[in-house]
């Protein structure tokens, strides 16, 4: 795992994501480019650096190089007109990315469980170009126990988890559409960050990406 795609601006970092080959998808590419990572990282802290930072109320927002792993993964789930459900959503940076990502006719909706989080989310989603967006409901942020999903407006072509379960939720293997994916962090400690597929029967088949540190699912 790459931890040295760090730069000095926002798009600097990107072009580094895509050196190291983290970062494969050009939709993502784009879409990691008009988002500022800046706008989502508190004043004091280091956005363009390949770590986490804090957001505060002992949450991160994750490494570049993780956002460029799941974006990767995703990337196939989330073109236009693709609706997407970002579990534990936090800063809002890659609720922000998947809703340009779906573009006008698709969906982004973001669960954030820590109300101060979810309102300054929004906030920092304003500063940029996914603001109309979310005027216009395409995405939205919402307050809520993320292992529940957001069933309301489901189901989802991918569900993405920013932060480890203790076990697969069920109820997001049941809001994830057939032919759709999901990618989530499982287990305790370091925790395995797993790839789930729905195949079109309805059948799920899954495999582990690679060992990952998140904070828990809560």
């Amino acid at each position: 795992m790459s931890w040295r795609c760090h730069g000095n601006t926002n798009q600097e970092l990107v072009a580094n994501l895509q050196r190291s080959g983290i970062l494969t998808s050009i939709a993502a590419t784009h879409a990691m480019l008009q988002i500022d990572r800046a706008h989502f990282v508190p004043d004091g802290g280091s956005p363009y650096e390949d770590s986490p930072q804090s957001i505060g109320h002992g949450v991160t927002i994750s490494a570049p190089h993780m956002h460029g792993y799941c974006l990767s993964l995703l990337a196939d789930h989330l073109k236009p007109g693709m609706s997407v459900l970002d579990i534990g959503s936090g800063s809002g940076y890659l609720a922000a990315i998947f809703s340009l990502m779906v573009g006008e006719n698709g969906r982004s909706v973001g669960i954030e469980l820590i109300p101060q989080l979810a309102e300054k989310s929004i906030e920092s989603i304003r500063r940029g170009p996914a603001s109309k967006l979310l005027e216009s409901g395409q995405l939205a942020i919402h307050v809520a126990d993320g292992k529940m999903g957001f069933a309301d407006a489901g189901p989802y072509d991918a569900i993405h988890v920013g932060a480890a379960a203790a076990e697969l939720p069920k109820p997001l293997l049941d809001q994830l559409k057939p032919g759709g994916r999901m990618v989530i962090p499982v287990g305790t400690g370091f925790q395995d960050l797993v790839v789930i597929d729905k195949l079109l029967d309805g059948s799920i088949k899954k495999h582990v990406e690679m060992n990952v540190r998140y904070v828990p699912l809560i």
